[in-house]
């Protein structure tokens, strides 16, 4: 790991905001695909204070105690920890969620879920029973309901460590009252039915999994979907075919290199279904659709 400038033992140097933007983009660029982004986000993580501040104040200089801070959560990150466990905190779908290495960290390809889930349900204003399985930070249950007041959710992990982030979250964004948080393995034993189903669970083949730098970094329980990615979707698809209520609608991000196996493993279940994936900003498939007649 390359030597930090400014260790504990070394004399501080005075820093503005402008040249410590410029040290983290240098030092974070081969780590990471948006280093001026991810500079901004730690260095707002480091003075307390949001991008858009940072962004205003250039000439800020930095005291001793949040260089030496800067200076800490650029060794983690060379130590291999990701940026939003450095920090404790991510944004999604212009939210701030708490996160933690029990959690996934939320992604920009989720957010076309979210989008998807809270238009159909704002159309269909009579629909208010949702399920989100595999919940994590809660990032999805508690968007969708930061959106659609009238949503009732049943948000499911089976990790109890997620699940209390995510309660943490939702306390955060005073939607407690909208959500009921359950450690439970999918959808066993949970009582339906529901207007709404939707799910971003593990889906990247094993193999592939272990090539991925995310590997051992973020838990493997939320990124291993077994041999061909389908493992637990498949268990998912065949519960939720008990439990979606006619004219519903069931949403799940897939992995972008499979949607005819996803579609046609679907069609097993729902069989009267119409049955489609979308597209995310990467022109990738990246969410099978199933609406019920």
């Amino acid at each position: 790991m390359p030597a930090l400038n400014y260790p504990s033992h070394s004399p501080i140097r005075t820093q503005t905001i402008s040249v410590a933007l410029a040290h983290i983009r240098q030092r974070i660029a081969g780590l990471t695909d948006s280093p001026g982004l991810d500079a901004q986000v730690l260095l707002a993580f480091v003075c307390k204070k949001d991008r858009t501040w940072i962004l205003a104040h250039p000439e800020y200089e930095l005291n001793p105690e949040e260089i030496l801070i800067m200076a800490e959560a650029l060794a983690r990150i060379y130590a291999g920890v990701p940026l939003p466990y450095v920090i404790g905190e991510w944004e999604f779908y212009q939210l701030l969620f708490k996160v933690t290495p029990s959690v996934l960290i939320p992604r920009p390809e989720t957010e076309l879920l979210v989008e998807t889930a809270i238009r159909w349900l704002q159309e269909n204003p009579h629909c208010n029973q949702v399920a989100e399985v595999g919940t994590g930070s809660g990032c999805i249950a508690i968007s969708i309901a930061s959106h659609v007041p009238h949503a009732r959710i049943t948000a499911i992990d089976i990790s109890p460590e997620a699940v209390a982030v995510a309660e943490r979250n939702a306390a955060l964004h005073q939607v407690c009252d909208q959500i009921e948080f359950r450690e439970n393995d999918l959808l066993t034993n949970i009582p339906g039915p529901f207007h709404l189903i939707c799910a971003n669970l593990p889906y990247i083949p094993s193999a592939a999994l272990r090539c991925l730098p995310v590997y051992l970094q973020e838990p493997t329980l939320a990124l291993d979907g077994g041999d061909d990615g389908l493992k637990v979707i498949g268990r998912l698809l065949e519960q939720s075919a008990q439990k979606l209520a006619k004219g519903g609608l069931a949403l799940f991000e897939i992995e972008a290199g499979h949607p005819q196996e996803a579609k046609a493993l679907a069609a097993q279940y729902f069989p009267q279904a119409n049955i489609s994936t979308k597209l995310d900003l990467a022109g990738r498939h990246r969410l099978l659709i199933i609406e019920l007649p």
